[in-house]
């Protein structure tokens, strides 16, 4: 079996990229979104990209740098308040969006991962949301049926990694990388250390590594503030 280990983020991404693809890219906010390998997906020149994302970053930062360059034509979120390019872009019809509530999203990817093809939800239930889905009444209680989502390639950032893929997230950069990695037909992650087979304590490892193809050093490892907030002395 080759190795997992790859020594640039574009080399981790070569022969993954098409037009038309569909990607996640793991993050909440700005924590733990795959800054690099995002740098990487804008050089490419890929096009036409359906991405699912809880929110689309920020101007300049993150997915924000796809937008800027309309990589991005199709966009499945939650969360996108803090992007005024994805405003404009979604206002001047350039930009589709498929909004949901977050922990629908987060269900609908990890049931992407796990196999299960729609799910029912009272989440949404007598809301535009509703529109066009089917709808079943359980214990006396309107739902609606949610489908799975899977993508061509997962992005996701983790903090550290062994040379077989297993993962280990730190803190709140977890978010939606777990389910996001289980749930792309390639997955190719983001970390800050790679350690030799064997190093990491099993009952620490978040991800398995049957779950990750390619892992890969981000080369820029600042970690990025989305609002920084401070007081006097």
């Amino acid at each position: 079996m080759g190795t997992k280990v790859y020594g640039t983020s574009d080399a981790s991404l070569k022969n993954l990229l098409h037009d038309g693809m569909t990607i996640m890219v793991g993050g909440f906010g700005l924590c733990g979104v795959p800054q690099n390998l995002v740098q990487s997906l804008r050089d490419s020149g890929v096009t036409n990209i359906t991405c699912i994302s809880n929110n689309a970053g920020v101007d300049g930062v993150g997915l924000g740098l796809l937008l800027e360059t309309r990589q991005i034509t199709k966009m499945i979120a939650s969360y996108v308040g803090e992007n005024q390019i994805f405003e404009r872009q979604y206002l001047d019809g350039t930009l589709n969006v498929e909004l949901n509530p977050q922990g629908t999203l987060a269900e609908r990817i990890r049931a992407g991962g796990a196999g299960i093809a729609a799910f029912f939800t009272p989440t949404g239930h007598g809301t535009p949301l509703a529109d066009g889905k089917e709808i079943r009444q359980f214990d006396g209680r309107g739902h609606i049926l949610e489908t799975a989502l899977r993508a061509d390639v997962s992005l996701v950032k983790a903090w550290k990694a062994d040379e077989e893929g297993n993962l280990v997230y730190r803190m709140t950069a977890r978010n939606f990388n777990p389910p996001m990695a289980e749930a792309g037909h390639v997955t190719v992650a983001e970390v800050e250390e790679i350690v030799k087979r064997g190093d990491l304590d099993p009952d620490h490892v978040h991800t398995p590594g049957i779950y990750v193809d390619r892992v890969v050093i981000g080369e820029n490892q600042e970690k990025v503030i989305e609002r920084r907030k401070t007081r006097s002395r």
